[in-house]
């Protein structure tokens, strides 16, 4: 199991969240999305790490910025 946290700019709500976890939770081998409002950040939980290039395009295919 990997566990890995990325920031995620331009979630403002509930809806934000609901969205970038759906997205999230599509990507291979993801077994738990965990969404930090208040601190912008996004822990997966998957069986195998999973690469900036994947996160990064499920978080922009749901609207947002994933922080460099």
């Amino acid at each position: 199991m990997s566990t890995q946290t990325f920031r995620v700019l331009g979630m403002t709500c509930a809806h934000c969240v609901g969205v970038v976890s759906a997205e999230l939770e599509c990507l291979p081998g993801v077994t738990s999305v965990e969404v930090d409002l208040l601190a912008g950040s996004v822990t997966l939980t998957s069986t195998h790490e999973l690469t900036a290039t994947q996160i990064r395009g499920a978080v922009e295919e749901a609207g947002y910025d994933l922080s460099t």
